[in-house]
């Protein structure tokens, strides 16, 4: 089975995590939020992360996380092409 990687920013209530996932290239288990409804599972794993906290403190990169899903408040693709918040603002 072919896979491709998707960068994401996920928030959990206390930290700010940029991870990479793996999708299959096609059909089932091809999006995000396939991963996310999967009820088989209870951790979304990522690889390539950085874990900064919200309440402040140093970022922390770690080869592979694994994050709770009942913890996840939110999570978006990241685009690489795409604009950070602080360059629209300016």
């Amino acid at each position: 089975m072919e896979h491709r990687r998707q960068r994401i920013l996920l928030e959990t209530q206390r930290h700010r995590i940029r991870g990479t996932v793996h999708l299959s290239r096609d059909g089932y288990r091809s999006r995000i939020t396939d991963l996310l409804n999967a009820s088989e599972r209870d951790f979304l794993p990522l690889t390539d992360a950085m874990v900064e906290p919200l309440g402040g403190g140093a970022p922390q990169a770690h080869g592979f996380l694994a994050v709770q899903r009942s913890h996840i408040v939110f999570v978006v693709p990241l685009d690489p092409d795409a604009v950070e918040l602080e360059d629209l603002r300016a």
